[in-house]
């Protein structure tokens, strides 16, 4: 196994340690930080949530360079994506952070272009993630890790960052997936 799927595998393996610092209530006190008080296991969670985050760029990264881009690898990274995405905002929703119709829109999203890319992958063809699709998984990021976070930073100057970027969030998740479905269309043809 290269060193790009190892990467994408550790994102996976990231995906129940920062649950645990984020579901079970550990009682560690609160962190004081830029305006927000933040429980300690939320900012831990937070932390190996960008890091785990951050190892889709760097799997991608280092495919790309080294030419290290395998089947595999397209296969693994989305789902480490989808797999990471739909944890945090599973545990947001049950945390009362995040709203469970946000969840379900972009779960519905994710479920739908996988099963368009695995009809895809039946006629040799892989569908390459598109600029929507990663800007899309770029506003969930931000919009998880600040929900984490607490809003930290923005509540010193009153803006509610993190509930805006649930609704950008949404938008660009809505989009990306019309994209898909729109720019693939032949699929549905070759199939039926």
């Amino acid at each position: 196994m290269n060193v790009p799927n190892q990467i994408t595998i550790s994102r996976i393996f990231l995906i129940p340690l920062f649950m645990v610092f984020l579901l079970i209530p550990f009682s560690w006190g609160h962190i004081h930080l830029l305006g927000a008080d933040i429980p300690t296991d939320h900012f831990v969670a937070a932390i190996i949530f960008i890091i785990a985050a951050s190892t889709d760029w760097l799997d991608g990264y280092y495919a790309r360079k080294y030419n290290l881009v395998t089947n595999m690898g397209k296969f693994l990274d989305p789902l480490a994506d989808k797999l990471l995405i739909s944890a945090a905002f599973i545990s947001l929703v049950e945390l009362g952070l995040f709203p469970a119709w946000a969840a379900i829109v972009i779960l519905m999203r994710e479920f739908a272009v996988t099963g368009l890319r695995l009809i895809s992958v039946e006629d040799g063809e892989v569908i390459a993630a598109s600029i929507w699709g990663k800007w899309k998984t770029v506003s969930q990021i931000v919009a998880a890790s600040a929900l984490m976070l607490h809003n930290m930073i923005f509540e010193l100057i009153s803006v509610p960052f993190a509930d805006i970027m649930i609704y950008v969030a949404v938008l660009l998740t809505l989009f990306s997936g019309i994209d898909y479905f729109v720019k693939n269309k032949h699929v549905f043809q070759k199939a039926s």
